[in-house]
């Protein structure tokens, strides 16, 4: 597709993002096959384009070593939605259920596949953003999902994680480039 892209006048950069990885080796071992497949396809057009590989941060496992995936991945993207799923071990398809009534109860502030749970889930977000830039400081850390497009959670990804990219549906941009135009300001007048 990049190709494609490049010979229609495009400046494409492709970022090729390997979904679930819970370890290093997993993630070695897609690359590995990634890059095959992609030499393959040079050979066969006899054409050439840069990519990046990196890998979905959506298991808390992947948060926890991320220093390690960090040593090999280009870049990071958290799954938030998964993420807080795998860290709630709560299910999306049930959460309507009971969410209404824990947040009622006060065991919930908020829903948290709406608002980033910045205790927990944030918490494993800042805890790999770390580790990862600590081992590789030019690592390039976004989001994708729901979370990109709500305020506070943008606040919290651009102030208090240092993400460099968020990532939504194309409906919620506009609340998304708000936000974090927002949270820049707000940074700017803290420093």
């Amino acid at each position: 597709a990049a190709l494609n892209a490049i010979k229609a006048g495009v400046d494409a950069k492709a970022d090729i993002m390997v979904p679930l990885v819970g370890k290093v080796e997993e993630f070695r071992d897609q690359a590995a096959l990634i890059r095959s497949v992609a030499e393959k396809v040079f050979e066969e057009r006899s054409e050439r384009c840069e990519f990046k590989i990196g890998t979905m941060i959506e298991i808390p496992r992947a948060a926890l070593t991320s220093y390690k995936i960090a040593q090999e991945a280009e870049f990071f993207s958290f799954g938030s939605n998964d993420l807080t799923q795998m860290t709630f071990g709560y299910s999306r398809d049930d959460v309507g259920s009971f969410v209404p009534s824990y947040m009622k109860k006060g065991i919930l502030t908020d829903d948290p596949f709406v608002t980033i749970d910045t205790e927990g889930v944030g918490q494993l977000i800042q805890m790999t953003v770390e580790n990862g830039r600590s081992v590789n400081p030019d690592l390039k850390i976004g989001v994708c999902g729901e979370h990109g497009g709500d305020p506070r959670s943008v606040r919290f990804f651009a102030n208090d994680a240092g993400l460099s990219y968020v990532s939504c549906s194309p409906f919620r941009v506009p609340i998304a480039r708000l936000a974090a135009a927002q949270a820049e300001t707000e940074k700017a007048v803290e420093e």
